[in-house]
């Protein structure tokens, strides 16, 4: 939860490729970040693999003229719309690209190879068909933002009753790698979203700091199996939140544009 999904860098920067914010260019190498490379297989025209510059455009030109996000879990088809084999896949990658306009969808395919501190990254984006309809279960930016400050509230009150603290070396760094990541700027949400998206995103990336430490070093007081059980409770409806809240920031851009603004 505290670094952005592929499916949200593509998002963000395939938005504002399209809304002609950004140069090609600069959208293909805020969506690969780190990795290696980024390829598109499946596109329609296409016999084999192609590059993202490519692709994005092919797709434009295809008709797509906004990229939603998904992000589904087992019981939560988050942002899909089907059919049920691209819901499949994306279930499988808990991640996908939804494209409005124009009835496309990606789903990527990480590998990674390399001894550890030299892993080469490299994703495929498979393109699919996809049903258009109303993606599932995605909130609007005001009632995300309304959702994450309750499910935080509640969190905190019984994870503090537990004794989570979510304290030690690796929770400090953790925070510390948070704090230095937001201080670089939040150019995950490209330019052309609004301040409320870019607001939403980052109190779910905070949110999704405490359900991190949480279930990953916040042991604390909560060592016998009631309380551990008590603790995933709490946990599980915030961690569903955050999704939510991240996708309708993704989101955000669309559905501006279905509105109208």
């Amino acid at each position: 939860m505290l670094s952005e999904p592929r499916s949200g860098r593509l998002a963000a920067w395939g938005n504002a490729l399209l809304a002609g914010a950004v140069s090609p260019d600069e959208a293909v190498l805020a969506i690969v970040g780190e990795d290696a490379v980024h390829r598109v297989e499946g596109l329609p025209g296409e016999a084999g693999p192609v590059g993202l510059t490519l692709a994005l455009g092919r797709l434009r030109r295809l008709g797509v003229t906004g990229w939603r996000v998904a992000l589904p879990a087992p019981g939560h088809p988050l942002g899909l719309s089907g059919p049920p084999d691209f819901n499949a896949r994306a279930l499988e990658a808990e991640e996908a690209v939804v494209g409005f306009g124009a009835p496309y969808g990606l789903v990527p395919e990480v590998t990674e190879a390399g001894p550890a501190g030299d892993v080469h990254v490299s994703v495929v984006w498979h393109c699919m068909a996809v049903r258009e309809a109303p993606p599932a279960d995605v909130p609007s930016l005001g009632e995300a933002e309304r959702e994450l400050a309750e499910a935080l509230r509640d969190a905190t009150a019984v994870l503090t009753r537990l004794d989570v603290a979510a304290s030690g070396p690796a929770a400090d760094a953790a925070r510390e790698a948070y704090r230095a990541r937001a201080e670089v700027g939040r150019e995950v949400l490209a330019p052309g979203y609004p301040p409320r998206a870019v607001r939403v995103l980052e109190l779910a990336q905070r949110v999704g700091l405490l359900v991190d430490l949480a279930y990953d070093h916040g042991h604390g007081g909560a060592v016998s199996a009631s309380e551990m059980a008590a603790r995933g409770d709490a946990l599980r409806p915030v961690e569903r939140v955050a999704r939510r809240a991240q996708v309708a920031a993704y989101n955000a851009y669309v559905e501006e544009r279905e509105r109208g603004f």
